[in-house]
């Protein structure tokens, strides 16, 4: 089938789905101009991206890691929901589907922007701050900008970006909620993952193995395209929006 054609045929599967989960990673956003760690410069004042995003450089110096994200957050506030994005959260709130799962590896925010509701954030909120003893969130839009690192009102300790940083495990609870809605489901549409960050990646691959079908959309081959029913190889802003639209020769 021509790319057309495939396109056509994901979306009949979703528009028949009672179950749909979908996993979005950083091709999504970067659509958005939100910069990717894999593409580009990756340094910042000297020092590598995967250093200041480290669990070794909170412990080390704190207020770094604050003056980074803070960065980060600044260059995230110049973004806006795409299209994608807004596809998305409408068809969540279209009640076409009886269960509605959003997985995103993305922290920057945009699918809450765009009305996502029922999403799970697997790598945390770049806009929230979670205290270090007593793990009590806050939105850092609360907090004066020249109090960093922020002081947790609850037990007055230091807080950090609610983010999963490198040498951290995602929260187990969030992942297991993914791989039970992957359990469950019937139609699963990856969106702008490279499919190689564990423990992300075996997602879909458990949606596969427990009978969905499975769609893969990003301009690049992965290592797990060879999985999917379906892989198409577009963008997400000019896909998505497809996908959850109208089906060619359907009333």
């Amino acid at each position: 089938m021509n790319t057309h054609e495939l396109l056509n045929e994901a979306a009949r599967k979703i528009r028949v789905s009672e179950k749909i989960l979908i996993l979005t990673g950083a091709g999504i956003s970067a659509e958005s101009g939100v910069p990717t760690f894999r593409a580009g410069d990756n340094v910042w004042q000297g020092m590598p991206f995967q250093e200041l995003s480290s669990a070794k450089m909170v412990n080390e110096d704190l207020p770094l890691v604050w003056e980074w994200f803070d960065y980060r957050r600044g260059v995230v506030a110049e973004c806006s929901p795409n299209e994608a994005h807004v596809a998305i959260a409408e068809a969540e709130h279209s009640g076409r589907f009886a269960e509605f799962t959003l997985v995103t590896q993305n922290v920057d925010g945009l699918h809450r922007d765009a009305g996502s509701k029922n999403l799970i954030e697997l790598h945390g909120h770049i806009n929230t701050a979670r205290c270090l003893s007593c793990r009590e969130l806050i939105s850092v839009l609360e907090i004066p900008s020249e109090d960093r690192p922020p002081t947790c009102p609850s037990c007055d300790d230091s807080m950090r970006p609610h983010v999963v940083l490198f040498g951290e495990n995602l929260d187990e609870d969030n992942l297991n909620s993914a791989f039970e809605k992957a359990e469950t489901c019937d139609v699963c549409v990856v969106i702008g993952t490279s499919s190689v960050v564990y423990p992300a990646s075996s997602i879909p691959q458990i949606a596969k193995r427990s009978g969905a079908f499975c769609i893969e959309v990003n301009p690049q081959e992965t290592d797990l395209s060879g999985m999917f029913d379906i892989c198409l190889r577009m963008n997400a802003v000019e896909s998505i929006p497809k996908l959850f639209g109208r089906v060619e020769g359907e009333e």
